[in-house]
């Protein structure tokens, strides 16, 4: 499978729309990012049920600012609407498929849970 490329335009929707989306934020100039692409497409053909996308933060700046992203590469994990993983750097091929694997064995029922408690907490009255 290839790689999407994200935009402002169709962010909302491939996220919203799928339930695992990884997230490659990258640039044309940057040589971990070159480097980590050919890991990324491989990744992508090993893993057909996922959606593999990419976001050139040269061309999309509100979005690599919406998701502050001060270094890449910089690779983000989406499950059902929450961001479960982010980390810059450009990973090797048995990282990747570790992080993959570990994300996918998440419970995001118990994601969301600790989420609300953790936002629970932070507000003044204890109220979410």
């Amino acid at each position: 499978m290839s790689t999407l490329e994200l935009t402002k335009e169709n962010f909302d929707q491939v996220v919203g729309d799928n339930d695992f989306v990884l997230i490659d934020f990258w640039a044309e100039w940057c040589g971990p990012c070159r480097q980590f692409a050919p890991v990324y497409e491989k990744a992508s053909e090993r893993h057909p049920d996922l959606v593999f996308a990419k976001v050139d933060t040269e061309a999309q700046t509100e979005l690599a600012a919406a998701f502050q992203i001060q270094s890449i590469p910089t690779l983000m994990i989406v499950r059902d609407n929450v961001a479960i993983f982010a980390q810059p750097g450009a990973l090797p091929e048995p990282v990747l498929e570790d992080v993959i694997g570990q994300a996918r064995k998440l419970d995001m029922d118990e994601v969301r849970r600790s989420i609300k408690e953790a936002e629970a907490q932070g507000s003044p009255d204890g109220q979410a």
